[in-house]
């Protein structure tokens, strides 16, 4: 077993006992709690488990400055993803070419980082239901469900974002666990210029 896979085991397995010691019970988030969560939730850091569509497992440190903008450096290699004005840029180290861009508007990330979200929005939620320990919500642009959609699964008493799902226009599913969410964390605006970063890559 790789490193990196007895990182995510051992994630989990801390994710188990932290629910595990939690109350047997937790009352199902409204909408309105999570879109104030959200709306709340201006800067963070975190470190992160990213499961990909083939199964591949990587790991490294999120960070968000909501609103339009989060990265993701992963661990072993310069590969990042950025999302800063209004793009979204994938720094691949394996890729001789430079990095994917694509509008970010056109992502389901998009949901989570609009300056306000309204999950209460017609035809923007397609699942909210709850399993008496979390909370998960399945979201989309109602405009342009073709872009795919997220889901995202949340703890009450405190509310606090775990994990969220990431289907593409393609079917691509991602999954990405938060490891130790810390909100309220001074991030340079520098870290989601995506200009300057190509012009180092």
């Amino acid at each position: 077993m790789t490193m990196i896979r007895r990182s995510f085991l051992a994630s989990l397995a801390a994710a188990s006992l932290a629910v595990a010691a939690g109350p047997a019970f937790a009352r199902q988030l409204s909408l309105s709690e999570i879109s104030g969560y959200l709306n709340q939730l201006q800067s963070a850091t975190s470190g992160f488990t990213q499961i990909n569509g083939d199964g591949s497992i990587q790991t490294g440190t999120m960070y968000i400055k909501r609103p339009g903008r989060i990265r993701f450096e992963y661990a072993g290699d310069k590969s990042m993803m950025i999302a800063g004005g209004g793009q979204v840029a994938v720094f691949d180290a394996r890729s001789n070419a430079g990095p994917e861009r694509y509008p970010l508007n056109q992502t389901p990330l998009n949901i989570i980082l609009e300056r306000n979200v309204d999950l209460g929005r017609a035809g923007m939620v397609t699942g909210h239901t709850s399993d008496g320990t979390k909370t998960t919500v399945t979201a989309q642009d109602p405009a342009h469900p073709d872009y795919g959609s997220i889901q995202m699964v949340f703890t009450s008493d405190p509310v606090e974002l775990r994990q969220w799902i990431v289907t593409d226009n393609a079917g691509q599913k991602t999954t990405v666990v938060v490891n130790d969410l810390v909100p309220g964390a001074g991030i340079s605006d520098s870290k989601f210029n995506i200009r300057s970063e190509m012009s180092k890559w």
